[in-house]
């Protein structure tokens, strides 16, 4: 007997539902996780996208341009 969890689904559309939320979300033994809604999951960006404007950000804040300094200094971005 190696299993000691159980995982189950509680809708929270419902007020019976956030009741046993509220009831589950103090004790020690229970561990809640929130999935991201739908329209959240949907709009994901690609790691070359969010590296981009990480490198945007960067240069605006530094206010130098980030991808110039590092060809000038031969490091790869």
């Amino acid at each position: 007997m190696g299993n000691n969890k159980v995982i189950a689904t509680i809708d929270i559309s419902r007020p019976s539902g956030r009741k046993i939320v509220r009831e589950l979300q103090n004790k020690r033994a229970v561990t809640l996780e929130y999935p991201l809604p739908e329209e959240i999951i949907d709009k994901g960006h690609d790691w070359e996208e969010v590296y981009e404007r990480g490198l945007d950000k960067l240069s605006e804040l530094y206010n130098t341009d980030i991808r110039k300094l590092a060809k000038e200094h031969d490091i790869k971005l």
